[in-house]
Order: structure tokens, then C-alpha cells, then sequence
């Protein structure tokens, strides 16, 4: 039985296990905190004004479903992968490669878009950022510096994920303390008129751009060759880490609304509550912290995305190559450096509206996949692979989970569906070539 196999397989033994449950946590606030926190703020207060923290709050329940689902399917297993791993067990190679495509997809465009906020923001402080050839030393450097950092070591990798990850967190705290010292002095009056009483659709389209805020923690779940005690420690991290992004979120829409006069308006909401509560200094702290926050989300990506072209060659649906480990460093450095190379050149052609909603797309198509997993897993559990984490009425919320995904696809724009169907067209090819090869084998 094909599942029996993938699950019994042991983890190469050149990867070092180094990731440990709290840096598995840090690793998913990173890949899910990102540049959204930075500007949807105003974007939801705009569609739906006061009501947002509460928006904000129903996006998380929303996320906790589909999490749910990936944290019971997580569980069992501790090989490298992620998503495309759980799709080929469940689904088989043909279901387990277009995931895998799809994968690559919404995560080589996400980091792309944010090294170009990167490029924009730091603009704010030497104008010549943004001119062709320093944009492109610029974002040269950021995407070479984590690939050299990557490849020396995963210990490394998850340090500076751990580091970026405390450190794009403060900010974003100082703005929920400075706008609750603003409220508190105010005697907790919101600053914006109430809106009404929103639409049904104006509450959609909130809580669906929120979701798509909570995304992203599946990049987590890739590298768990290299994680002490996966099937136990993956599942903690998740939630864990949907808690706290959750009151983040939360917290700093409160603030926004609260705070500013205008914040449907706000270009920056964030900065603009620092600017209020002191002065332009505080503005510019927080123009600081989102360089962090872009450059720590890049660092999570280049750590863990790798390790799913590393899973593909592993099982045999991929180049060999892409399944070299480093003799000294003991990490896929043929896979880290691809990703490195594709992340760099989207964020060089690429614009940073195109890329969200590409990866936004992708990603609403694995995490159906992902939630269908779930029942299959547990009808074809063979003797000895159980779940470490059973989520309660998991069939149920496996269902809702795929029609969360149905309704988000829906209300998608697909202006970028010509590279979408270009993508599944590449997996099927890919798919082809491997089944035949297996054919003549």
C-alpha cells in the first residue's frame, strides 16, 4: 500500500533534526505574519469601519478549520513535504505532484512580493532604492544573504527565523501599547463614526482578505525532516501560533479603527498610529519594523520551501538532484538554491499585486486538498501510523474546510488564471514523464 510506504519511510539521514517545538512555532508566525498586517487594516475598516476587530476574529475561526484539518494530517508524518506529501498519500502521485506545483507556485510569488515592499519601504529612507540598478543589488543581496545562511546549516536557518520572528513581533506590539495608551488617554472613545449595519458582501469580502492574512502557515509543515519531534510538535505549533497572529491581528485593528480619524484612508494605518501616539519618530519605527517583518517572512520561506522539491526528488517524482544534501552542511543546497534563484527573478519582473493574488489562488487550491486528506488518512491508516493529534468531529470540519476553500475561490480574481492552468499543465507533464518512467522501469 502506497501509504504504508510513504509513512514508514525513514528520514534521509544526512538531515540534521534541529528545529525544535519553539522554533516549529516561531518558524509559523513567521510564515503566516507577513506584509498584510502592515496595510489591510485599513482595507477592512473601510468595507465594514468599527465592526472589523470582529471580522478579524471570525477570519480566525475560519483559518482554525482548515488548520485544524492540517494539524491532524501533520501528525502523521515526519518526513519532508508538507502538503505534497499529504496529497500523494492520500490522493496518489498524480494528486500529489499537482499539489506540489501549486505549492511552489503560491510560495516562490509571496516572498517575491515581499522583497519588493522591502525595496518600496526602504525607499522611504534613501529614495534611490527604488531606481533599477540599486533595486535590483538591493534585492540581490537580501535573497543571496539568506541562501548563504540557509545553505551553511537548518540550525542557522532556524536561528535567524527565530530572530526575525522576535523581532518583527515588537513593532507590531509598541503599536498595540501606543494605541491603547492614545484610547485610554481619550477615555476609549473610537475615533471613526459607526459605519451601520454592513452587508452580508462587504462582511465577505473582509473576512476573506482577512483569511488570506492567517495564510501561509503551510510552509511550516515542509522542512519536518529536519524537526526534532514532528508529528507531536507540528500541530502545538499551529495552534500556537493561530492564538497569537489571532490577538495580533485583533489587537491592531482595534487600534486602527480606535485611533485614527480616517483609517479607510490610511496608506500606512500602523505607522499613522505611532505618528499620533509620538510624533513622526514613531512613524519611522514602525517603517523599520515592517522592513523586518518583509525581510523575516522572506527568511521563512527560503528556510522551509526548499524542503518540498527535496520531498518530490525523494519519492522519486523530481530530478535526483534536487535531493543532494551538502556533505559538510547537511542541507538540500541544490533545492535552496532554485528556490533562492526563482524567488529573486519573480521579484525582479514581478509587481506586488500580481504576486498576492497568484499565491492567494494557489493556496486556496492545496488547502481543500488538504482538508479532503483528512478522512481519507483515517480510513486507510495502516496499523501503527495513527494521528498524534485527533481533531474532534475531523470529518466534519474536513468538509467545511473544502467549502470554506470553494466559497474563497469564488469570489478570486483570476486575472492570473493563464499561469495557473500553465502551472497544471506543467504538473501533469511532470506527472506523465515520472509514470512512464515507471512504466519503463
Amino acid at each position: 500500500m502506497e501509504f504504508q510506504l510513504s509513512s514508514a519511510q525513514a528520514p534521509r539521514q544526512e538531515l540534521i533534526r534541529a528545529i525544535g517545538r519553539w522554533s516549529l512555532v516561531a518558524l509559523v508566525v513567521n510564515s503566516i505574519i507577513g506584509s498584510g498586517v502592515f496595510g489591510l487594516p485599513s482595507t477592512v475598516a473601510g468595507l465594514i469601519g468599527n465592526y472589523s476587530p470582529y471580522a478579524v476574529i471570525a477570519a480566525g475561526l475560519g483559518m482554525s478549520v482548515i488548520m485544524g484539518c492540517f494539524a491532524e494530517v501533520a501528525s502523521r508524518f515526519q518526513q519532508a513535504g508538507g502538503p505534497y506529501l499529504y496529497a500523494r498519500v492520500a490522493f496518489g502521485r498524480l494528486m500529489g505532484i499537482q499539489t506540489a506545483w501549486m505549492l511552489w507556485l503560491g510560495q516562490v510569488a509571496a516572498p517575491a512580493a515581499n522583497a519588493n515592499l522591502f525595496v518600496i519601504y526602504l525607499g522611504e529612507f534613501f529614495p534611490s532604492a527604488k531606481d533599477p540598478i540599486p533595486r535590483a543589488l538591493i534585492l540581490t543581496a537580501l535573497v543571496g544573504l539568506l541562501t548563504f545562511i540557509n545553505i551553511r546549516g537548518v540550525r542557522a536557518g532556524a536561528q535567524t527565523s527565530n530572530l526575525f520572528t522576535a523581532a518583527k513581533l515588537l513593532p507590531l506590539f509598541a503599536v498595540i501599547i501606543l494605541g491603547l495608551f492614545v484610547l485610554h488617554s481619550h477615555h476609549w472613545a473610537m475615533a471613526n463614526p459607526s459605519t451601520g449595519s454592513a452587508s452580508v458582501d462587504q462582511w465577505m469580502k473582509a473576512v476573506l482578505l482577512l483569511i488570506f492574512a492567517y495564510g501561509g502557515f503551510e510552509t511550516a509543515l515542509a522542512p519536518m525532516s529536519e524537526a526534532k519531534n514532528p508529528r507531536r510538535d507540528a500541530p502545538f505549533a499551529l495552534f500556537m501560533a493561530l492564538v497569537l497572529c489571532t490577538g495580533i491581528y485583533a489587537s491592531i485593528q482595534w487600534v486602527v479603527v480606535g485611533v485614527l480619524p480616517d483609517a479607510m484612508h490610511s496608506p500606512r494605518p500602523l505607522a499613522d498610529v505611532a505618528r499620533i501616539a509620538i510624533g513622526p519618530v514613531g512613524a519611522a519605527l514602525v517603517a523599520v519594523g515592517a522592513l523586518i517583518s518583509f525581510y523575516g517572512y522572506l527568511s521563512a520561506k527560503i528556510l522551509a520551501m526548499p524542503r518540498v522539491p527535496f520531498a518530490l526528488a525523494e519519492q522519486g517524482d523530481f530530478p535526483k538532484a534536487f535531493a543532494a544534501v551538502h556533505r559538510r552542511y547537511h542541507t538540500p543546497y541544490v533545492s535552496i538554491l532554485v528556490f533562492a534563484a526563482m524567488v529573486w527573478g519573480l521579484s525582479l519582473i514581478g509587481d506586488f499585486k500580481w504576486n498576492v493574488t497568484l499565491s492567494a489562488v494557489a493556496r486556496l487550491l492545496y488547502y481543500g486538498v488538504g482538508c479532503a486528506a483528512l478522512p481519507v488518512l483515517r480510513r486507510n491508516q495502516p496499523e501503527g501510523a495513527h494521528a498524534m493529534f485527533q481533531l474532534p468531529a475531523g470529518s466534519l470540519f474536513a468538509v467545511l474546510g473544502v467549502i470554506l476553500c470553494v466559497i474563497l475561490v469564488t469570489r478570486v480574481d483570476f486575472g492570473q488564471s493563464l499561469i495557473l492552468a500553465g502551472t497544471i499543465a506543467l504538473a501533469f507533464v511532470n506527472w506523465a514523464m515520472v509514470a512512464r518512467r515507471g512504466a519503463a522501469g
